[in-house]
C-alpha cells in the first residue's frame, strides 16, 4: 500500500470512529438540535420536500440543505439518532479530505495529513461533527468555495473559479446569503493586499453566476412565489439582518467571547499555537523592522497571507456582529489547522500522541460525558412516556422549560401553556426575536375546560403550574426533571 493510501486509510478509520461512535445513543437536544430533527421529521411524514415546517405550520429559520440532509438520513436509517446525526458526521468526514487534499496542494502530503488529524481530532470539530446542526455542512461549502479560489488563483487553474461559485451557492442554501458574501469579502480583501486588483476580472463571472443561481436560485424563488414577503421579512429580516443588528444573547457580547471559544474549540492543539507564531515572528524579524504596512505584510508568502486573512476576516466579522454563537466561526478552523500543520509537520511523533490522546479522551467524552449529557438536555424520556400514554382526545400541554424534542419523541403536538395575558406579547411579530417562538400557544386558564389533557410539567415549577392552571390531575409518572401528569 502506498504512503497516500496509507494516510487516506487511516483518516478514514480515525474520522468514521470519531464522528459515529455512540451516535445511535446520543439524544435530540433542545433547543437546537430538536428545531432541525422535528424540522425534517414533519416534512418527511407530510411528503414536504421545499417549505419548512415546524408544530404543522411553515418557518423560515435556515434554508433547505440541511433538512434535506436530515431527512436522507432517515430514509436510510429511520427516524432515529443515528439518522438525524449521520450525515453532520459524513460531512466532517469530507472536511477532512478536503482539508488533506488542500494542504497536499500548498505543499505535500505529509502536511495536509497533519493539517487533517489537528483539524479532526480538535474538540470543535469533533463535536460539531456529531450534532444535529448545519455548522458542519456550511464549514464543507463555505471553505471549498475559499479552497477552489485559491487553487484557481495559485495555480494559474482558472476554471477552479468555477467550483467557487458552485459551493457559494450550496453555503446559500445551507446557511443564508453569508455563504457567498463572507467567502467573497475574504477574496476581496485578499486581492487587495496582493494588490493584484485585475484577477477580479478573471474570475469567470458570466458562467460563475449562472452556476450560482441555476444551484441556489431555484429553491429562494419557489419560497418566494408560495410564500411571499413572509419568507422575506422572516428570513432575510430576522435570522439575518437582526442577528447582525440587535444581540439575541447580550450577555455573549463581549469583546473576548471568540477568543474564549477559540481556546476551547481548539483544543488541544491551541496550545502549540503560541511556539508557531514565535517561530514566524522569528523567521520574520529582520524583515518587520521596515516602517510601511504594506511591506511587513509583504514578507509573508503569498499562501500564507490568504490563510492569514481568511481565519482573521472570519474571526473580525463575527465579533463585530451583534448576536454571537459559538459556531459562528466555525469554518476558521481548517486555515488555522495548516497553519499550524507547517509548524508540526517536522515534529510528527508530538502530533501522533496527541492525536491517540485525543482519540482516547473523546472515546471517553462520548459515553461519560455525551450520552448523559444529552440525555439531561433532552425530552427524550418525557417524550416516550407520553407517546405510550396519549390517546386521539388528549390535548398534550407542557408548562415550564419548553422542549421542542417532546413534540419529535412522542410524535405528538406539545402546547406550550402561558397565562392569557402574556401570549400576545409572546407572538411572532416582524423584526423581533418573538419569531423564535413558532411553537403552539395556549392559555394556562383555559387548560382546565379542556375534556382530556395530558400534561409535561418541569418539577421545579409544579407549584407555579398547580397555581395557574388548576383543576385536579394524577401523576402518570415522575421523571428526574419533568412529571407527566393526567386531568381528572
Amino acid at each position: 500500500m502506498t504512503s497516500a493510501k496509507k494516510q487516506c486509510a487511516l483518516l478514514l478509520g480515525l474520522a468514521l470512529y470519531l464522528f459515529l461512535l455512540g451516535n445511535w445513543n446520543i439524544a435530540i437536544t433542545d433547543p437546537v438540535e430538536s428545531n432541525y430533527a422535528l424540522t425534517a421529521k414533519e416534512m418527511l411524514m407530510a411528503q414536504n420536500y421545499l417549505s419548512p415546517q415546524i408544530y404543522g405550520n411553515y418557518w423560515y429559520d435556515k434554508p433547505i440543505f440541511f433538512y434535506w440532509e436530515v431527512i436522507a438520513g432517515f430514509k436510510l436509517f429511520g427516524i432515529n439518532e443515528w439518522g438525524a446525526r449521520f450525515f453532520p458526521a459524513m460531512f466532517g468526514v469530507l472536511g477532512l479530505f478536503m482539508t488533506y487534499w488542500f494542504g497536499y496542494k500548498l505543499y505535500n502530503r505529509r502536511t495536509g495529513f497533519v493539517a487533517a488529524l489537528i483539524l479532526g481530532t480538535s474538540f470543535e470539530y469533533w463535536l460539531i461533527a456529531k450534532t444535529v446542526i448545519t455548522d458542519m455542512t456550511l464549514f464543507v461549502f463555505f471553505n471549498a468555495a475559499l479552497i477552489c479560489f485559491y487553487i484557481g488563483y495559485s495555480h494559474r487553474q482558472r476554471n477552479y473559479y468555477y467550483g467557487s461559485y458552485f459551493f457559494a451557492a450550496l453555503a446559500v442554501l445551507t446557511k443564508g446569503p453569508i455563504g457567498i458574501l463572507l467567502p467573497g469579502l475574504i477574496v476581496i480583501l485578499f486581492l487587495i493586499s496582493q494588490r493584484n486588483y485585475k484577477e477580479l476580472f478573471h474570475m469567470k463571472w458570466l458562467g460563475g453566476t449562472a452556476i450560482f443561481l441555476l444551484v441556489a436560485g431555484p429553491w429562494y424563488y419557489f419560497m418566494y412565489k408560495n410564500h411571499g414577503m413572509d419568507f422575506i421579512n422572516v428570513f432575510l429580516g430576522v435570522h439575518n439582518v437582526l442577528r447582525a443588528t440587535v444581540s439575541e444573547h447580550p450577555r455573549d457580547n463581549v469583546w473576548y467571547y471568540y477568543l474564549g471559544m477559540f481556546i476551547i474549540g481548539f483544543f488541544p492543539w491551541v496550545f502549540t499555537v503560541p511556539a508557531m507564531l514565535k517561530r514566524y515572528w522569528q523567521d520574520r524579524r529582520a524583515q518587520l523592522a521596515v516602517n510601511s504596512f504594506w511591506q511587513r505584510w509583504g514578507t509573508f508568502d503569498t499562501t500564507t497571507a490568504f490563510l492569514l486573512i481568511w481565519a482573521l476576516t472570519i474571526a473580525i466579522f463575527y465579533q463585530l456582529m451583534a448576536t454571537k454563537y459559538t459556531t459562528y466561526t466555525f469554518p476558521y478552523l481548517l486555515p488555522i489547522a495548516v497553519l499550524v500543520a507547517r509548524s508540526l509537520v517536522l515534529r510528527f511523533t508530538l502530533v501522533k500522541r496527541l492525536v491517540i490522546g485525543n482519540v482516547i479522551l473523546y472515546t471517553i467524552l462520548t459515553f461519560a460525558v455525551a450520552i448523559p449529557y444529552c440525555a439531561n438536555y433532552s425530552a427524550k424520556a418525557v417524550g416516550h412516556v407520553v407517546a405510550q400514554q396519549v390517546t386521539a382526545q388528549d390535548m398534550v400541554v407542557s408548562y415550564g422549560n419548553y422542549k421542542t424534542s417532546a413534540n419529535y419523541y412522542s410524535g405528538q403536538l406539545v402546547y406550550r401553556i402561558a397565562k392569557a395575558e402574556d401570549i400576545p406579547g409572546m407572538k411572532p411579530s416582524a423584526m423581533d426575536w418573538n419569531n423564535k417562538n413558532v411553537m403552539p400557544l395556549f392559555a394556562a386558564e383555559e387548560v382546565v375546560e379542556e375534556p382530556s389533557v395530558l400534561a409535561i410539567v418541569e418539577n421545579r415549577r409544579m407549584a407555579d403550574f398547580q397555581q395557574a392552571v388548576g383543576g385536579h390531575w394524577t401523576t402518570v409518572e415522575r421523571l428526574p426533571n419533568y412529571t407527566v401528569l393526567r386531568k381528572q
